[in-house]
């Protein structure tokens, strides 16, 4: 059996603060915990994978949050998918939606935070001159305009894109973003 007498500061913070309510998180950390300490490393793995996994869902769900609502006549989809490809591109999280209306008209808006790609990129859309795009502001907000698509970068770490066909529109939809309260998202 495993009998250490320490366990990871951030083991200890879940299970010991008022919020640790008895949920599927906790529940989770608490068998992981308990398996550690019975010597059950492979399921104490299996435990920590699963808190990990719905710890990402609420990380997703936060993100979704700024996602803008739907313009008049077009309706929003969330894509459900977007968090399992994250860990292809390196990590982060991701949440994303489809704006579409009867005509067949679309665009998507996604947004990703902390991930290592989106920190790559950061040179290029603080210089968007340099690969010939236009910029526009949304207040404070530079968005780099190119080949139908709007990408702008949030405290550069945060990649905020929309594609579409109707850039003026994709420009109006994400005015209604609070780039501000972004800038906070996972800290």
């Amino acid at each position: 059996m495993f009998r250490h007498h320490f366990m990871p500061a951030a083991l200890v913070l879940a299970l010991t603060t008022p919020f640790a309510a008895a949920d599927e998180i906790t529940d989770a950390l608490t068998s992981a915990l308990g398996a550690y300490q019975d010597g059950d490393v492979k399921y104490a793995l299996e435990e920590l994978d699963y808190a990990k996994q719905k710890l990402t869902e609420l990380q997703v769900d936060a993100l979704a949050q700024y996602l803008p609502e739907a313009p008049a006549g077009y309706t929003r989809e969330m894509n459900t998918e977007m968090s399992a490809g994250m860990m292809l591109m390196g990590g982060g999280t991701g949440a994303e939606a489809t704006y579409s209306n009867e005509a067949g008209d679309s665009f998507t808006v996604t947004l990703i935070a902390d991930n290592p790609m989106v920190g790559a990129m950061a040179g290029m859309l603080g210089n968007p001159a340099a690969i010939g795009a236009k910029v526009e502001r949304i207040g404070r907000q530079k968005m780099m305009l190119q080949d139908g698509e709007v990408t702008g970068l949030v405290d550069n770490r945060i990649l905020v894109q929309a594609k579409g066909e109707d850039t003026a529109l994709m420009l109006e939809v994400l005015k209604t973003m609070d780039f501000r309260a972004l800038m906070d998202f996972g800290r």
